[in-house]
């Protein structure tokens, strides 16, 4: 069963930074795109960054030039650095993967979620 597991969030100050990791488990055949998104309290859950296979991103206008999304593909981990934060950042991030598993199966995984918090 493939599983994803966030790290890296936390309280920080308005203009900070911060790092998010995500370690997928499991057996995975290919990565088709890994991504974070987001959820704010009374709001929908957005996209934030993603990355593809062919290492394409895509950022939510909110956090272009402030937020990068990488990924480690021999370690099957996916990060967003998050610089020049701002309190309406405040959220939980969720990781999520498009994989492919051996059975040649698509399955869309979620994290848990970890919460990040941004004070003024």
């Amino acid at each position: 069963q493939v599983q994803l597991v966030e790290s890296g969030g936390g309280l920080v100050q308005a203009g900070g930074s911060l790092r998010l990791s995500c370690a997928a488990s499991g057996v995975i055949l290919r990565f088709n795109a890994q991504g974070w998104y987001r959820q704010a309290p009374g709001k929908q859950r957005e996209l934030v960054a993603m990355i593809t296979s062919g290492d394409t991103t895509n950022y939510a206008d909110s956090v272009k030039g402030r937020f990068t999304i990488s990924r480690d593909n021999a370690k099957s981990m996916v990060f967003l650095q998050m610089n020049s934060l701002k309190p309406e950042d405040t959220a939980v991030y969720y990781c999520n993967a498009d994989i492919t598993t051996l059975g040649a199966s698509r399955r869309n995984v979620w994290g848990q979620g970890t919460q990040v918090t941004v004070s003024s």
